[in-house]
């Protein structure tokens, strides 16, 4: 399948002017201005994008993709992404997690639901691991994991500075994170380790001491949900500032903000005004995770699932409201996330890279999505279907 976009106004994220864009199967073969590419006898579908903006597709680096929750028993058991929630909300690839429940959930199952999903049309990677250490794996060691298992590009999300925790040490801690930079250089991946970081006083400690006292990078280890609450945030900040990547997490609507966390606008406000590093920023979504509640002693009095609404809406409230100007937004949801869990064929508009491809109108509403290729919206419409989807 060859597909021609003409006329689009072109982010790579960086912003490129009107282009014609050639897709050819699953990559982008090249770029040029308007009519200069040739295709004279070539049997292509071509689209006009010259009202229209194109930017590479999301990438979402937290995604609890079997579910996640469970915090208040059986029934509060989040349920499985489907294909349709994510390409609707501009998302071409995916890092799947567990998360507080490793007994219900298993490493197998992420894995299967890692392909099932690739099999759908999305890219998929995945964390061994859950919040606890030690860390469920598929081959009975993170580091086989790391260097024998295709999707495992890290461990993640291992819990900190939080009640459900496994309250790991620090050498254990360090082990673990020793662990992913050795599997990471042996497997050829990022070997990132993916922390959720809670509520509780010492914020970014474990990490900090990781830093600190061992000789492991701190390009190693990226921290998540930082925008929990003011007093993580600035902790956040200064490790970023030291040369370590950051998480936010999309969490709501921007325009319908409820919760205590700092919106993605606010956060990234601040950032600016520390003058933090903003490439060493990413975004994701927590999508189909629960969002529990719980007061002082521990107790949950509230419970809610994310999703990945969040994630577009929050993009198009950075750009809508004129807070970041467009290529500069983008980079906190595509090639952050590309270039540090070094994901090397991702987050770019460039020849050679995956057709992963949004096209969106001039409010930033989703018109065409392309995935490896592979048409998955189009005119609005989302054509995508899951294996079990009722097909229409």
């Amino acid at each position: 399948m060859i597909t021609l976009l003409k006329g689009g106004q072109v982010y790579t994220p960086s912003s490129q002017g009107r282009k014609d864009i050639l897709i050819a199967e699953s990559k982008i073969v090249s770029i040029h201005q308007p009519e200069e590419i040739d295709l004279r006898g070539i049997d292509v579908e071509e689209i006009d994008a010259t009202e229209n903006i194109i930017t590479p597709g999301i990438i979402d680096s937290h995604v609890h993709i079997i579910g996640g929750g469970g915090e208040g028993g059986p029934s509060t058991r989040a349920p499985e992404i489907k294909v349709e929630d994510i390409v609707s909300n501009g998302v071409t690839t995916v890092i799947g997690c567990l998360g507080t429940d490793s007994l219900t959930r298993h490493m197998e199952s992420l894995y299967a639901k890692a392909k099932g999903l690739e099999k759908e049309g999305i890219s998929t990677y995945i964390f061994s691991g859950s919040y606890e250490i030690p860390t469920a794996s598929l081959t009975g060691s993170l580091r086989r994991d790391l260097v024998l298992i295709d999707k495992v590009i890290g461990a993640g999300e291992i819990a900190i500075s939080d009640h459900r925790s496994s309250q790991p040490s620090f050498e254990e801690f360090s082990r673990l994170a020793a662990e992913c930079r050795v599997g990471g250089m042996l497997g050829d991946k990022a070997g990132i380790l993916h922390c959720h970081v809670g509520d509780g006083k010492r914020k970014l400690d474990m990490i900090f001491r990781v830093v600190n006292e061992t000789e492991i990078p701190l390009s190693q280890i990226i921290p998540t949900h930082c925008n929990r609450n003011p007093e993580l945030l600035e902790e956040a900040i200064q490790y970023n500032k030291i040369g370590g990547t950051i998480d936010f997490t999309a969490g709501e609507d921007p325009e319908q903000q409820k919760s205590d966390h700092i919106p993605i606008s606010d956060a990234i406000q601040k950032c600016m005004d520390k003058k933090a590093n903003l490439d060493r920023i990413t975004v994701s979504s927590d999508s189909n995770g629960s969002m529990p509640v719980f007061d002082k002693s521990g107790n949950l009095i509230g419970l809610t699932i994310a999703d990945q609404k969040s994630l577009l809406n929050n993009l198009c409230h950075l750009i809508n409201n004129k807070i970041l100007p467009i290529d500069k937004a983008l980079k906190f949801f595509t090639s952050n996330s590309a270039l540090y869990y070094k994901l090397r064929k991702k987050g770019k508009i460039s020849p050679g890279f995956d057709a992963d491809i949004n096209v969106f109108d001039s409010q930033f509403n989703l018109v065409h999505l392309f995935s490896m290729g592979k048409k998955m919206i189009e005119n609005k419409k989302v054509v995508a279907k899951g294996t079990f989807s009722e097909k229409t």
